[in-house]
């Protein structure tokens, strides 16, 4: 990744690899064109992408506003009123380096067992990351999401949304950046997500909740929905993050 300045002067952050799927960033400038559609948060530009680089606008790097945290709240909360029919997104995504399966479902808590937390399971499975208890845990988790998660409308995610992808920009606002896993999920899980690699204020929740929907167990679910992170962290990263897994796992049985 490194900066460069176009011929009009415009400057520009460049991402770019060359060990990454043909359509690894164009799935990241998709997510970043959903999420600026919805005129909430701070999306970055995307000025060109191809097969090895994606170019985007250079948001700068500087210390969080006075009203940082308020700011990003109100525009998660404006964000997560985008609703949307199905449970997915119009194409597949990248969550970190993993192929994340959008395929469209007006089902969420199948969305959720099959897209989400059982392709991450089998996979662990297969890398000889996790036991067979584990599986097992994970399935019968999955067989009852109805009884442990609440109906609720598909709304537009981030969808990697920890603290690192919530950047301060050079001016001290909030953006969103590395979007390759925006979809539409429930806005619970986008909040649990916050909270599992250190969370932010409680003033972030606070100010969400004065401005959409949230109800007050949600934190009781957040486990649960960070199962999916915390089995891919451990697909991605090793089995650093099983420990991690497990404690989420006993905290939904």
């Amino acid at each position: 990744m490194h900066r460069e300045t176009l011929p009009d002067g415009t400057r520009v952050l460049v991402k770019q690899r060359r060990d990454v799927p043909a359509d690894f960033f164009a799935a990241e400038a998709r997510g970043l064109a959903a999420l600026r559609e919805a005129d909430a948060l701070r999306v970055p530009k995307v000025f060109g992408v191809d097969i090895q680089r994606i170019v985007l606008e250079d948001l700068g790097e500087g210390r969080p506003a006075d009203d940082y945290w308020q700011r990003a709240s109100a525009g998660l909360a404006k964000q997560h009123g985008v609703t949307g029919e199905f449970f997915g997104f119009e194409s597949d995504g990248y969550c970190g380096d993993s192929p994340q399966d959008n395929t469209p479902d007006d089902d969420g808590w199948r969305f959720f067992a099959e897209r989400r937390l059982l392709p991450q399971m089998r996979r662990a499975c297969d890398g000889g990351l996790i036991e067979a208890r584990d599986a097992k845990a994970v399935e019968h988790i999955c067989s009852t999401l109805r009884e442990r998660i609440p109906g609720m409308p598909p709304v537009l995610l981030h969808g990697d949304l920890w603290s690192g992808n919530l950047h301060v920009c050079a001016n001290g606002e909030p953006a969103l950046i590395d979007a390759g896993a925006a979809h539409r999920g429930w806005a619970e899980a986008e909040l649990a997500m916050l909270t599992l690699f250190g969370a932010p204020p409680p003033a972030l929740f606070d100010v969400y909740a004065e401005r959409a929907p949230l109800r007050d167990d949600w934190r009781e679910r957040a486990p649960l929905y960070n199962l999916y992170h915390l089995l891919n962290h451990l697909n991605l990263f090793g089995k650093g993050y099983l420990s991690a897994l497990r404690t989420a796992v006993a905290a939904c049985t």
